[in-house]
């Protein structure tokens, strides 16, 4: 495979604030495609349940593995940047048991669709908990909710199994107790943290309370940390990011996510709380980007896309040198090869080729799942044959920076020109930028400079973005 800059460490950017801010624009982050805002209320628990069912039919022997999402949405108190869908609760017993009953329910009548039959059992090759705080869970609850999935799952040996963790909400007792679960990697929030920052979105959370939950999952035999920070919060200034940064890197996360906070108080009502005139202007937004990929190249690590660092040797960087990164609802991931069945409140699966997303309301949730056998999905949507081409296109520039067009053509059996003529000519600015490479007929690949625009990339191949307004965040 031709070298290009997806197998460099990352580097400091050659892009001025001119060009970074001609290219700030609204746009999706293609965890999907087409994007959650696709999503209609006509595709219903039936068609989900259709969906599962047909995936667990053996293909050459064996049905295709399975990745299991478990979204886990309670947390102690709410961080004011926060827009995930989550619950506030002080009720780590009943509360979180009756939670609990209502998953296990929707697990059996997933389970029972989709795992595949005795003589071809189905993988899961891949199991995440998110949320909220999954370790909000007291360690019993904890057991519970993973012996409940093995009993009901054929796990791989070599499965990955991750949870979300907040530091300030993590017992040693529980990390020990995931290690022997059988967890083998983490991801936590950082955020900031400077002090005057931490007030300001209402995150309180110690450097050396991060420290001990990552040392403690290592002592676990967890092997692999991520940490998350975010530019763009209030009082935020590149020098103090970059004390932000180098504490971060003293623990050697072997992931990195540097998210561009998304505020959206319209949308998020409660970070209205977040006072807009301590957000730090775009010109230091700029910097702080800028600043943070050239001192994570100097210490070593490369620039996956968008928002996300990894360790050389890591296998999210392994696997996007050999062109086979994918990307899901969890982000980048090695499992893309893995139907996504997603369990809880607000979880979103991706089976064949469908889209679904479960109840957002916690009591409307536990109501429909409650009679027993019941999907929890309240809408979807089944992709049409445009949308399977489209949604290649874009995984490929998004996770591998290159698209072959001779293989992809050969591989859709269509005409690459013909379909996608719009996008090249919307491309055309683009290269003109130094973003993007198009080599007519033969190739498109994405310049180290254009790691920053992958969205922007992206767009063009995007049918649905001409359809009509949809609200997204910022692209850099």
């Amino acid at each position: 495979m031709t070298e290009h800059p997806r197998a460099e460490r990352a580097n400091v950017p050659d892009v001025d604030v001119a060009l970074l801010r001609k290219h700030d624009v609204s746009g999706p982050r293609y965890t999907s495609y087409p994007t959650a805002p696709q999503f209609a209320d006509t595709f219903g628990p039936d068609d989900h349940a259709e969906a599962l069912t047909a995936s667990a039919t053996a293909i050459d022997g064996a049905p295709s593995p399975l990745s299991v999402y478990v979204h886990l949405p309670f947390c102690q108190e709410l961080c004011w940047f926060c827009g995930c869908n989550m619950r506030v609760s002080h009720d780590r017993e009943g509360g979180t048991d009756r939670y609990l009953d209502h998953v296990l329910a929707e697990m059996d009548a997933v389970a029972t669709r989709a795992r595949g039959g005795a003589d071809a059992p189905r993988r899961v090759e891949q199991l995440h908990w998110g949320g909220g705080t999954p370790t909000f869970l007291l360690p019993r609850q904890i057991e519970r909710l993973t012996v409940a999935l093995k009993e009901r799952f054929d796990f791989a040996d070599d499965a990955e199994v991750s949870l979300e963790v907040d530091p300030r909400d993590c017992s040693d007792e529980q990390v020990a107790l995931l290690g022997r679960l059988g967890f083998n990697r983490i991801s936590m929030g950082v955020q900031d943290f400077e002090p005057e920052v931490q007030k300001a979105i209402n995150r309180i959370q110690s450097e050396e309370d991060t420290r001990r939950v990552v040392d403690g999952a290592r002592a676990a035999g967890m092997t692999s940390v991520n940490l998350d920070l975010i530019y763009g919060l209030p009082f935020q200034t590149p020098e103090r990011f970059a004390e932000t940064l180098e504490k971060t890197l003293t623990m050697a996360p072997d992931r990195l996510a540097i998210f561009n906070f998304a505020y959206l108080p319209d949308m998020i009502k409660h970070q209205k709380v977040i006072p807009a005139d301590a957000l730090p202007s775009p010109d230091d937004k700029i910097a702080i980007l800028r600043d943070t990929i050239g001192r994570l190249g100097e210490a070593g690590y490369v620039f996956i896309g968008m928002d996300h660092f990894a360790k050389p040797d890591d296998e999210l960087a392994v696997a996007q040198r050999e062109g086979v990164l994918h990307r899901n609802f969890q982000g980048y991931t090695t499992r893309g090869h893995c139907d996504l069945a997603g369990l809880g409140v607000s979880a979103i699966s991706q089976v064949g080729p469908t889209y679904s997303q479960n109840v957002k309301v916690l009591n409307d949730y536990q109501a429909t799942v409650e009679p027993g056998d019941r999907l929890a999905t309240m809408r979807g949507v089944r992709l049409t044959r445009d949308d399977e081409i489209r949604r290649a296109a874009i995984m490929q520039l998004i996770c591998n920076l290159e698209l072959d067009i001779p293989a992809f053509e050969a591989s859709w059996s269509m005409s690459f020109d013909e379909r996608f003529g719009d996008a090249l000519t919307a491309l055309a600015p683009l290269a003109d930028d130094g973003l993007v490479s198009v080599e007519p007929g033969k190739r498109i690949t994405v310049s180290e400079v254009g790691r920053l625009f992958i969205r922007n990339i992206c767009m063009p191949f995007d049918a649905y973005l001409k359809k009509g307004p949809a609200r997204f965040s910022r692209t850099v």
